[in-house]
């Protein structure tokens, strides 16, 4: 399962190995669709409830105009109900009737005329009372109106004695023999009605019209649509009131209807679809321009970074490369401090990777002229230790401490390649092995003074030589001697003092044949340092001074205060 796990990651990540500029595109994406959807929902609740609003308003505007119309013709009722009281007229006295009505509907516009069931006008407050008459221009809703014996409102006609648009509110009257023979009438001119659709009710893009039953306009805050001509657009049916839609001549509108049940007029509102949804459009088309404009940029923007990025990836790829084949690398300036940083801890690193190989090359130099070096002190120290008349069993003790002893100086000198060696720990390093069980019996002290590894080499084999001798024929072959080991540094040399004390001088032997310790002090300091050697010979021991000139010392000798 983990095996199979491993397959399938890996194999995704071969299919998603992309430049850092796809990625940073898709993380603007990410980052931009949310907010464009999130904005689309935003704005779409925000349209739903415009909508909302709008029907409000614009149910609420076709309400105020029927309540408008409504009035008026309530008015024109009473008026006509003031005209005849108790719905009576007296035929005998029609001119009083014509001067009581000329009165009363002055600067109103209206007009009251006087219908016998014939439909001959009688009285008609447009012309002078007894100027002849004919009959009325409506003569369907004269016929409703005497069957009903209620009031009713006409339908729109044009007026033959008023050579206009009008409509007429019938109210059946009777004679004082309670015959319902008239109909005592106010016709109004459809012009009048325009007050009632004024532009200023609705809101910006729609119009109002005033329809009568047969779907014929009375009047319209459109003044290019003509009174009594049939609405140019096929509305729903009369009752069915509300938001809907219709079209003209392949244009989409939407409509708003309310009914008037008192006439029996409609009351239409109308805007193209496409100025209604033009807000929503330009919305619409506003967030979308403007998510892409923003996309554009952050696209631009990333892109712009990603080259930026990828341009220091590629600096820090040359510099690794660089690091690669050994060459130095100076730390390079980026936009990016992240990079900047990279860069100067890659340069870093090849300054320690050059200053390591070249450690490396020194210490295999000295390695190599160090070994060659010891090759030849053990050639040196064999071939002295063969001509000894020492046992076989001595030879090899001898021999074997004197190996100790040089491996213990290479150590030091290993150890301390750079450094050089203090004096003091080499002189108690190659000391230890010969130091008694009462360790005050050897004292060791002077400044601290550094020595080149070769010399340290060779001063280390001088002092296991004076310890050898020490042991076997000088303070250390008893039990009560004492060494004392003490050096000076001055300007120009370096003086070594080894003393010994309360040594039996008569074990020492006689033979004229110099040993290997002597040789080493008396060649070795005296070759490779320029060492100059005193002996003196005391009652209790051996004293030594040698002195090395800081001048052949290579100036590797440095005082530490």
């Amino acid at each position: 399962m983990r095996a199979r796990f491993g397959t399938f990651a890996a194999d995704l990540r071969h299919r998603l190995r992309r430049p850092l500029s796809f990625y940073l595109t898709a993380l603007v994406i990410i980052a931009i669709v949310p907010s464009f959807v999130f904005s689309l929902v935003i704005l779409k609740r925000i349209t739903d409830e415009q909508d909302r609003v709008m029907t409000a308003l614009l149910k609420g505007s076709t309400g105020a105009v029927t309540r408008v119309v409504e009035r008026e013709i309530e008015g024109m009722l009473t008026a006509l109900k003031a005209l005849s009281p108790g719905n009576q007229i007296d035929p005998a006295d029609l001119a009083a009737l014509h001067a009581r009505a000329v009165a009363a509907l002055a600067d109103t516009g209206n007009n009251l005329l006087l219908i016998d069931r014939t439909g001959q006008q009688l009285l008609n407050t447009r012309v002078a009372f007894g100027s002849p008459l004919g009959p009325a221009s409506d003569p369907k809703s004269i016929s409703q109106a005497f069957q009903s014996g209620e009031p009713l409102v006409s339908d729109v006609f044009f007026g033959r004695t008023a050579q206009r648009w009008v409509y007429n509110v019938y109210l059946p009257v009777r004679t004082p023999s309670g015959q319902p023979d008239y109909l005592l009438t106010l016709t109004g001119n459809a012009d009048g009605m325009r007050k009632a659709v004024n532009r200023d009710v609705l809101s910006p893009g729609w119009n109002a019209a005033l329809l009568d039953r047969t779907g014929k306009l009375i009047a319209s805050s459109d003044p290019s649509l003509a009174v009594g001509k049939p609405f140019f657009m096929d509305l729903a049916p009369a009752l069915n009131v509300g938001i809907h839609e219709a079209s003209h001549d392949g244009v989409a509108y939407r409509t708003v209807t309310e009914f008037s049940m008192s006439t029996g007029w409609r009351i239409v509102a109308w805007a193209k679809s496409s100025a209604v949804d033009a807000p929503v459009f330009w919305s619409f088309l506003w967030l979308s321009a403007g998510a892409v404009l923003f996309a554009g940029f952050a696209v631009a923007g990333s892109t712009l970074i990603a080259r930026v990025l990828a341009q220091g990836v590629k600096m820090v790829e040359r510099d690794a490369r660089l690091l690669g084949e050994g060459q130095p690398i100076a730390p390079r300036e980026h936009m990016i401090t992240e990079v900047e940083t990279v860069s100067q801890a890659i340069a870093d690193a090849a300054q320690a990777r050059a200053k390591a190989e070249n450690e490396i090359r020194f210490l295999m130099r000295e390695v190599a002229h160090r070994s060659k070096n010891q090759l030849t002190v053990i050639q040196s120290m064999l071939n002295q230790s063969v001509t000894s008349p020492e046992s076989r069993q001595d030879f090899a003790d001898t021999f074997r401490k004197r190996i100790a002893g040089l491996a213990r100086s290479t150590d030091l000198m290993i150890a301390n390649a750079s450094q050089g060696v203090d004096f003091g720990e080499l002189a108690r390093n190659q000391l230890q092995p010969f130091i008694p069980d009462d360790p005050a019996r050897v004292r060791i002290f002077g400044p601290s003074v550094r020595l080149d590894a070769q010399v340290s080499q060779t001063l280390g084999m001088a002092l296991h030589e004076l310890a050898t001798n020490a042991t076997k024929y000088g303070a250390l072959a008893n039990g009560d001697g004492t060494i004392d080991l003490a050096w000076t540094s001055g300007d120009e040399d370096v003086v070594i003092v080894w003393r010994e004390r309360g040594a039996d001088l008569s074990d020492i032997p006689s033979s004229p044949r110099k040993g290997f310790g002597t040789m080493v002090l008396e060649r070795m300091l005296a070759m490779a340092l320029g060492a100059t050697l005193k002996r003196s010979m005391h009652d209790d021991g051996i004293e030594w001074h040698i002195t090395i000139p800081r001048a052949r010392l290579l100036g590797e000798l440095v005082e530490e205060s």
